[in-house]
């Protein structure tokens, strides 16, 4: 049996863009996978181009997979970065045997056969192709609603890479999700740029449905507990939706909600297509009808012509808000990208002390509370055994609790009272 490398950076579309060339690959014939470079008969590198560092590790990477692969093994570059740099990684790295966008997933068999194979079509269709099955866990299903995005945020290369916004058929991915309960998943990740704007597009049907009828749809079946999706854009959350999360018990309280930036003035030069007291208000909407949710976020510090202000308001939405999670970067310009060309680029030392600034209040309210967990009665779907003896799972809120336990508990949703709290996870025991 060959071996299979495969190293994935980025999003959790890029993991089960990861999981569909797995099962492609096995469909052919099977690969097992292994985590020794120096083992593996096909390396893959499953790439990100959201920032600038990643893309930048590549091609060092690059030179040390090749360094320690073995002589006939082949190394091909995959996703987002594969996507808008194409034929320039073979230029650049010569030893790299093909190249996959992140529109072309199901052409994995067809590359690996051709030496220096570049296939990136943001325009190709793969929303009606029929994956072969795999996950990497069997308890829980990622599912792919809809590929592409059609937004023009400025400061992302996304639509670059993943082309139009096409939204897969309602009846396949009730399909797909029926299968996964069968083989043992509780929970389904609903993936997409931006989940709730399914239902603009199909490829290749009139169907007429929206992301909240979609939701009521899989809450059907049978067998499935528990709904989460990712992200959701506030652009798209409209009282029928927010009402659809507070009620339906199927759908995990906790939401992202990306903000990008507090300030209204910077918001619409990001076109994002909402203001900041609109972001506030969904928010508020969402936690008035359901104050058990959590809300995440993205936080983009340091965009072109980012004023103390602008950033003194993106901290008051911090304050007004208090997030559960925050995912925080430096400003990093993408080619492809207006804002890229802007003026007023903001100093490196400037973007990285106010990054700091806005870490450090959000530990403060992470701290809070978490803290305020302890002795609190969370309901856990256990999914993952670890090493030491413990058993980890995540609350219908999204908090990751650990417990003592063995694989019994795998697949099972139980209560657990919280007897220890930390920054990034609970302990808790069985009630």
């Amino acid at each position: 049996m060959k071996k299979l490398f495969i190293e994935t950076l980025g999003c959790a579309m890029n993991v089960r863009d990861s999981e569909h060339m797995i099962a492609e690959l096995n469909r052919k014939e099977p690969y097992e996978l292994t985590t020794e470079l120096s083992q593996a008969d096909l390396i893959i590198i499953n790439t990100c181009s959201v920032r600038e560092k990643p893309v930048a590790k590549l091609f060092s990477e690059i030179g040390v997979f090749n360094k320690f692969k073995k002589p006939s093994a082949k190394i091909g570059v995959t996703g987002c970065t594969a996507s808008h740099l194409g034929k320039e990684i073979i230029k650049r790295a010569p030893s790299v045997d093909f190249v996959l966008g992140a529109r072309n997933v199901s052409k994995i068999t067809q590359v690996i056969e051709e030496k220096h194979a570049v296939e990136v079509d943001t325009d190709f269709d793969e929303s009606t192709y029929n994956f072969g099955d795999y996950r990497t866990n069997p308890f829980k299903a990622m599912v792919n609603i809809s590929i592409g995005c059609d937004k023009s945020c400025t400061f992302c290369i996304v639509p670059a890479t993943r082309g139009d916004e096409i939204s897969i058929p309602s009846e396949l991915l009730i399909q797909e999700i029926t299968k996964a309960v069968k083989t043992g998943a509780k929970e389904v990740m609903l993936l997409g740029q931006n989940v709730n704007n399914y239902g603009r597009r199909f490829g290749s049907t009139d169907e007429n449905c929206n992301f909240t009828q979609l939701l009521q749809k899989i809450s059907l079946i049978e067998g499935l507990e528990r709904i989460r999706f990712a992200s959701p854009h506030p652009l798209h959350m409209d009282d029928a939706f927010i009402e659809e999360f507070a009620k339906n018990p199927k759908i995990c309280k906790q939401i992202h909600v990306p903000l990008q930036s507090g300030s209204t003035k910077l918001l619409k030069e990001m076109k994002r297509g909402y203001s900041k007291e609109n972001f506030i208000n969904r928010c508020e909407k969402i936690r008035s009808l359901c104050p058990e949710a959590t809300i995440s976020t993205d936080i983009i510090v340091g965009f072109p012509g980012e004023s103390d202000e602008d950033f003194d308001h993106t901290l008051e939405v911090l304050e007004i808000i208090r997030f559960e999670q925050l995912f925080s970067f430096k400003y990093s310009p993408r080619p492809h990208t207006e804002a890229a060309e802007f003026d007023k680029q903001i100093d490196n030392t400037l973007s990285g002390a106010r990054l700091t600034r806005l870490q450090t209040r959000h530990t403060e309210i992470l701290d809070e509370i978490m803290d305020a967990q302890l002795d609190k009665i969370h309901t856990v779907y256990f999914d993952e055994l670890k090493s030491n003896g413990r058993v980890s799972g995540r609350s219908s809120d999204g908090k990751l609790v650990f417990v003592e336990g063995s694989e019994e508990l795998l697949g099972q949703i139980l209560d657990v009272k919280i007897i220890k709290t930390s920054r990034g996870a609970l302990d808790g025991v069985l009630v």
